[in-house]
């Protein structure tokens, strides 16, 4: 039984210039004790997905089921789930142990089941040391850890996250997503967690939805996303930098990168479509199938990215350290044979991976 189901749920907003699809007929199920994250830009429907699974705002279409529940209709305190919100939205007045029991306090928990849960929380998050402390006393990211406190002390098997993190600077932001995951795991809950962070979704999460205009361009695990894209728009969404795509051209009996003699890298039919290499995929090799002009060098300590001209297009590669070449400079290139990905360039679906006739010699 899924933890989370979602069936065929949309969300229309009218507005002056007319109506707004904000989710438009999204389905998908979650595992119990799975951490998931709906992934996609400003604007793509994650936040209001969350919002309907809470029972914030109303679906239009579609149903709803938590725990094999149907809750559709339901208020959002009757759904059994708890919430952590982009916003701490701490009572400022109130120490970090009263903020922290304040659900329980409402819903009249008893003294010594709201004692026990306390204590467990705050050892877990490591706030026993701060709990006579007020809000403003602490730093962003102890403030996100009571935030998340509150949500935990109600021990719901659902909880939901809206952005947590987008408040905390870089190294406070990567410390709380290893205490979430983590957190996660030894309590064996499910969480839905949004983001607009690849890095986030793809280092925290079990399955990614990724959205993109109130539609699911893909539903799979984070290795499933990178490594077999099903379409451009994943494709360019997740890594970085983002994956290469290069216009295909007619050459001879095969299908070449546009501006190029070849080698060909495709069957004719595929002439006008798509290729997509990840620019770490990309190696210079002195012997490689491809010759490029380097445009500019961006050195990052751990590895440069190197923009390189290729026919009529630009290419990224990513290389470990430093590399002797510069602008102007000429290089090979190559990649390996799996490393290919191809796209109908009309509707940028998925055409496959490699084609079956390629030969060795288009690859170091």
């Amino acid at each position: 039984m899924s933890a989370i189901a979602v069936e065929n749920v949309s969300k229309h907003w009218t507005t002056t210039s007319g109506q707004v699809r904000a989710v438009d007929s999204v389905s998908f199920a979650l595992d119990p004790g799975t951490l998931n994250v709906l992934l996609g830009p400003s604007g793509c429907g994650k936040s209001t997905t969350l919002r309907l699974i809470a029972g914030l705002d109303h679906a239009d279409t579609g149903r709803i089921w938590i725990d094999g529940r149907e809750v559709t209709h339901l208020a959002p305190a009757r759904r059994k789930i708890s919430m952590v919100f982009q916003s701490y939205a701490l009572f400022p007045h109130l120490s970090v142990q009263e903020n922290i029991v304040f659900g329980l306090r409402v819903r009249k928990t008893g003294h010594a089941d709201r004692d026990r849960r306390l204590k467990r929380v705050s050892e877990l998050l490591g706030l026993s040391a701060l709990l006579d402390r007020k809000p403003g006393q602490l730093s962003g990211g102890q403030q996100q850890r009571v935030a998340l406190g509150r949500a935990l002390i109600a021990e719901a098997p659902v909880c939901l996250m809206d952005e947590p993190l987008s408040n905390l600077d870089a190294q406070l932001r990567q410390e709380m997503r290893l205490e979430i995951r983590n957190l996660q795991r030894q309590l064996g809950i499910t969480m839905v967690y949004v983001t607009h962070d690849q890095v986030e979704a793809m280092s925290m999460a079990d399955r990614v939805i990724l959205l993109s205009c109130g539609r699911i361009e893909q539903n799979g695990t984070p290795a499933d996303l990178y490594e077999t894209p099903a379409n451009i728009f994943v494709a360019r969404f997740i890594g970085t930098p983002p994956m290469n795509l290069l216009r295909l051209d007619k050459a001879g009996s095969e299908a070449v990168i546009a501006g190029t003699a070849g080698p060909g890298v495709a069957p004719l039919a595929w002439a006008g479509g798509m290729l997509g290499v990840r620019p770490e995929h990309v190696l210079l090799a002195r012997d490689g199938p491809f010759t490029a002009r380097v445009e500019s060098v961006e050195y990052l300590g751990a590895d440069s990215l190197l923009l390189c001209r290729i026919g009529e297009q630009i290419l990224t590669t990513r290389v470990a350290g430093r590399v002797g070449v510069t602008g102007g400079d000429s290089v090979h290139l190559s990649w390996a044979r799996g490393a290919s990905h191809f796209f109908d360039a009309a509707t940028g679906i998925r055409l496959a991976t490699e084609p079956i006739h390629q030969t060795a010699t288009m690859f170091a």
